[in-house]
Order: C-alpha cells, then structure tokens, then sequence
C-alpha cells in the first residue's frame, strides 16, 4: 500500500483535517470506468477547505479526469503515483507530480510545492465515458 506520507504530516495544519486524513486501511481499488457527478475539495495549508461540484471521467489504465468549470485536472494514476495536468481550456496552467491513492469512492492527492490538497468524492454515475 502506498501512502501520502506528507498528507498526514501536513493534515494536523488543516482545520478540517477528519475530512482529509486518509484511514488506515489497505487503499482501495477505483470506481468502475466511467462517468460521474463527484465534489472536488480544495484545502490550502492551514485553510478550511473548499468545496464544490466537478465531473469526473474515469478510465482503463489509471486516468481520471475531474472538471470543475472550465479546469480541468488529467491525472495518470500509476502503483499510488500520480501525473496531473492542469488545464484551463486548451492552455496548460500546472504540472506536478503526486502520491495519490483510492479510499473507497474518494481519491486524494497533493500539490506539496504549493501545499494544496485535494480530495475527489465521486457519486453517483452519469452513463459512460467519452
């Protein structure tokens, strides 16, 4: 199993941190492949964090896409590592690299250069995957 060993070491500063500290158990597997209304939560070290409605498109190989208006995050999932792109639009706004892992239908991951923490509670689906 592989943790976000800086989550929890950075997660004792948010004021929300029950909502962000990952569990002790094994990480678990994605959802199914497909499409999904999802919470995006943002927390910014100290910072309560902030939450709103995405979309989310899971697909093979470990690539999830969460769209929160018109930015979009493209992430690689690979054995609890992590490539994120940002976008806004066809413009490429960040990259960084993650530890990143599975808690049921909640996906967490880091920007730890610019200590934000991010946590993708999927829902329910909307059909398939484009």
């Amino acid at each position: 199993m592989v943790r976000l060993l800086r989550w929890s070491a950075i997660a004792g500063c948010l004021t929300a941190a029950a909502a962000f500290t990952p569990a002790s158990s094994a990480a678990a597997a994605a959802p199914p492949n497909g499409r999904y209304d999802a919470t995006l939560c943002v927390a910014n070290a100290g910072q309560p964090p902030s939450c709103g409605p995405a979309d989310v498109v899971l697909r093979a190989g470990g690539s999830v896409r969460v769209q929160v208006s018109d930015i979009v995050y493209r992430l690689q999932i690979r054995s609890g590592q992590a490539a994120i792109v940002v976008m806004h639009g066809a413009m490429q706004i960040d990259e960084f690299d993650a530890e990143a892992h599975w808690e049921a239908t909640t996906l967490r991951f880091a920007d730890a250069e610019k200590h934000l923490h991010y946590e993708v509670q999927v829902g329910a689906p909307k059909g398939s995957a484009r």
